[in-house]
């Protein structure tokens, strides 16, 4: 498994576990940088302590503040405006480049979903 791939996974299990996710933010507002692919990403974390790290190691990140979002929030409003908007959800970036997995919003609510049906 690739370390994108176990990320990910982490991620879908810690958000199913606490029902809360992390993303970072100056003020300027809420990054969405480009990926490899030329889409806009928004990156989120299902710890807090996964966050902090990429601030506190990735320099381009070095200006930014961890955020918290209930999930249910997260879920119905801020995945539908990046779905709106046409922005992917990057889950759990990692790594001195801050990379990882991006999905489309509609991607990830079907991955938590499946997953969730798999537990109970």
């Amino acid at each position: 498994m690739s370390v994108a791939a176990a990320q990910a996974d982490a991620f879908y299990r810690e958000f199913l576990a606490d029902d809360v996710v992390f993303t970072v933010k100056d003020d300027g507002g809420y990054p969405q940088p480009f990926n490899g692919s030329g889409q806009r990403a928004q990156p989120f974390w299902s710890k807090r302590s996964r966050a902090q790290r990429i601030v506190d190691t990735v320099p381009d990140y070095a200006v930014f503040e961890v955020v918290e979002i209930d999930g249910d929030r997260w879920r119905e409003h801020w995945l539908k405006i990046l779905e709106r908007d046409g922005v992917l959800v990057g889950l759990n970036w990692s790594g001195r480049g801050a990379t990882g997995y991006d999905l489309t919003p509609s991607e990830v609510l079907r991955n938590l979903a499946a997953r969730q049906r798999l537990s109970e």
